[in-house]
Formats: structure tokens, sequence, C-alpha cells
């Protein structure tokens, strides 16, 4: 098949090469804005350049992969399924729930499944925590802990348009949550505090946050997120049932340091992302090309994306009035 690839930035580039190596994918047609990163990532992959969106949709493609900024997002999520092809976009569907229900309706009306982002549905560790609490091995849930901490924070200008901790970070572990427990969120209470870089604060975010969950069966979970972890890269949820616990993301390479000296962590921290879901990327792209197939139904739909956005919209409600936030609630 030929997939159509749209950013040729970091991320981009990484599922260029990702995509080069499925054996579904036979072809990859690319664009970008920027010419001289698009032509040399098409040179890297033996990809061919598409010179503007309509080139690319035209190009003979069975599916899109839409890797750009989240501002083009929603305008190319829509002219990809307008042009009948199956979409895979990184999250979120758009930067805010109004704009993302408007998308999502508009889609509706076209014949074509759309994946959104969430790659942590793919990795191991996050499969068996599902697995396990499907099948009851852990008794009854009470507690979640997800914890998601970057080694060092983006650049400044990323911060303005990033949508704050919540939308940008936190709400992988709102998808991931929902996800592995099949339960709902019903309050969100969310707090956070800036002891970095000024930028934070300047663009009305923080560089530090927990949020506390509260599920329709009555489990509790919190989510931290930090961009100052300097221990290393460190994306972990741990499920404590009444049965046992169970744990993703503990690994030899985790950064945590045993206070009463284990030898913890054994080998080198992960260094960002990238590494750290290198097999959950490429597992998430191979399904989307069962997507493309007909083959499977989307792994992680809008109306997945929209629900973990509502999270993360609830949650930068409750830090900015002091108090939890009921879902659906209008205040």
């Amino acid at each position: 098949m030929r997939i159509g690839l749209i950013g040729t930035g970091r991320i981009g580039a990484f599922h260029a090469a990702t995509l080069a190596g499925l054996p579904a994918v036979s072809g990859i047609v690319l664009h970008d804005a920027d010419e001289h990163s698009a032509r040399a990532v098409a040179e890297t992959v033996g990809a061919q350049f598409a010179g503007d969106i309509d080139g690319l949709l035209g190009a003979g493609l069975d599916g899109v992969v839409i890797a750009a900024p989240t501002a083009f997002h929603a305008d190319l999520i829509l002219a990809a399924q307008q042009a009948g092809l199956p979409t895979f976009c990184e999250k979120p569907v758009a930067g805010t729930l109004e704009e993302t229900d408007a998308v999502l309706a508009a889609a509706a009306d076209a014949p074509v499944p759309l994946q959104i982002g969430f790659q942590r549905r793919f990795d191991a560790g996050y499969l068996a925590l599902r697995e396990a609490i499907t099948a009851g091995r852990l008794g009854w849930t009470h507690t979640l802990r997800a914890c998601t901490s970057d080694p060092t924070p983006p650049h400044a200008g990323y911060i303005p348009g990033s949508g704050g901790i919540f939308r940008d970070c936190s709400v992988h572990d709102y998808d991931i949550v929902r996800w592995v427990t099949g339960r709902e969120v019903t309050e969100v209470y969310a707090t956070g505090a800036n002891r970095g870089e000024d930028f934070f604060a300047a663009a009305g975010d923080v560089d530090t946050a927990v949020t506390l969950l509260t599920l329709d069966d009555g489990t509790l979970a919190t989510c931290t997120a930090t961009r100052y972890n300097g221990a290393g890269y460190d994306v972990r949820l741990e499920v404590c049932g009444s049965k046992g616990t169970l744990a993703a993301g503990l690994t030899d390479r985790t950064p945590v340091v045993s206070a009463e000296g284990a030898a913890w962590p054994a080998d080198t921290p992960y260094g960002g992302f990238m590494e750290r879901f290198q097999d959950a990327y490429r597992d998430e792209l191979a399904a989307f090309t069962e997507v493309v197939a007909g083959t499977r139904p989307s792994p992680c739909t809008g109306d997945d994306a929209r629900a973990a956005l509502a999270v993360a919209e609830a949650a930068t409600r409750s830090r900015e009035l002091g108090r939890p936030v009921r879902m659906g609630a209008a205040g």
C-alpha cells in the first residue's frame, strides 16, 4: 500500500523511517512546508516528495499519516477524510474541545476510519496491565499511579502553543488510564507549580503538575508530570488491586535510585519518548496499515482522543479554579 505522510519534523521523520520498514508499505509520499527538510527525509527513506497537500492527496494513496504541528491537524484530517483516505493523526485531533467536536462532526460523514496517535496503547507493559485488569487477576482496582517525567524541558518557543502541561503531556496518562481500566473519568482535581524557567509561567503554564482522577467505579488515579526529571526519562503506570499490584514501565532502565542501596537502575535510562516507545510507535503504525487494509477497526478513535482531551481541559480548569471539576459540568 502507498501511504502519504504530512510533516517531516522530529516525529514525522521518525514515522517516515518506521513506515519504510513495514512490509505492508510499498511506497511513501511525503510533504512538509519546509521543502528542504521534506526532500532530505524523502531521500533518506526512498520516498516521493509532493510539493503541496493536493498533490500528496492525489498521488494514488491508500492512507495518510499526519505528523504536522497541532494547529494544522483539524484541516488536514478533514482534507484526508474528504479525499476518502483512512487517516492516522498524532494527538490531538485539534487544540480545543470545541474544535475537536467540529472536526469529528464533519468527519462523521466520511466513510473512512480515523486513528489518533496515543502510542502507549501499543506498549507491551500497558498491554499487560489492560489484560490483567480485564482478566480479573488484580481483583478490583482501587488505585492507579501514573507518571510522565521529562528529563529536560522543551525550548521556550514550544510552550505557548503547546496547550499547557495537561493537554500536551498528562493527556497521555489520561488516555491510558481510561484504556487499561475500561472506565470513565467522573471528576478531576489538578494543581501545578513552577520551580524552573520563567517561560512556563509567562505562558500561563506550569512545569510540574499533579492530577487526581476519580473513575466511575470509585477507583482513584494520580497522574504526575514534570519537565524537570534530572534522573532521566520516566514514564510508568502502577495498578493496585485487591489481589495484586502490577506496574508498566518499571525496568532496569527506570531512572529511580533506591535509598536502601539496591542496584537500581542497572542500565542507562531512556533518553526520551521516541527511544522509550520505539516498539510501540512501530506497532501503532503497523496497526494503521491493518486499518487501511480493512482488517481491523481503529484502535484509537477520534472519540477516544476527545475523551482524553476533555479530561485535560477539566484539569486545566481545575488548576485555575483551585477546586475539583466534575466531567461535563459547566462550572
